[in-house]
């Protein structure tokens, strides 16, 4: 079987065989360009998806701060949903909590321009840098006006 054939007409098929080549310590018939590729890329998605929850997040907190008159349930379950994600995240991968600091500055500018995208207010109304501690991030904190 050609293994790096495999990797590109069907990965799912791929990654069972080399399910079974590491059950049965074939190590020798791995495909460990692709392998290798694949794990460094799963460690890159959880990161991604961390960054990923926390522009929603602060772009719902920023709308919740800066547009007091549209506040609804549906902001601020968004704002909840998110963190029980980020919970769930950690919690599951917490050698990601090394990584939060990290995350929030990477989010911090894509969640200015959704806020301002979505509230049609001026991007220069939001601070450059995140408003939110780690911790009000992470827990039942909603900003005021």
């Amino acid at each position: 079987m050609n293994v790096k054939a495999l990797y590109e007409q069907d990965f799912h098929s791929w990654i069972q065989h080399h399910i079974t080549l590491l059950k049965e310590s074939k190590f020798s018939d791995l495909d460990i360009d692709n392998l290798i590729e694949e794990l460094e890329g799963m460690g890159k998605r959880d990161k991604r998806e961390l960054v990923s929850r926390f522009i929603i997040l602060m772009a719902h907190l920023l709308k919740w701060q800066y547009q007091t008159e549209m506040r609804s349930n549906s902001w601020r379950f968004s704002i909840i949903e998110q963190r029980k994600k980020i919970e769930y995240l950690l919690k599951n991968e917490p050698s990601l909590k090394s990584y939060i600091a990290e995350a929030i500055a990477k989010a911090y500018p894509d969640a200015i321009d959704l806020a301002a995208e979505e509230t049609e207010l001026p991007l220069s109304l939001f601070p450059t840098t995140c408003p939110y501690t780690e911790q009000q991030l992470l827990t039942k904190f909603f900003p005021a006006v």
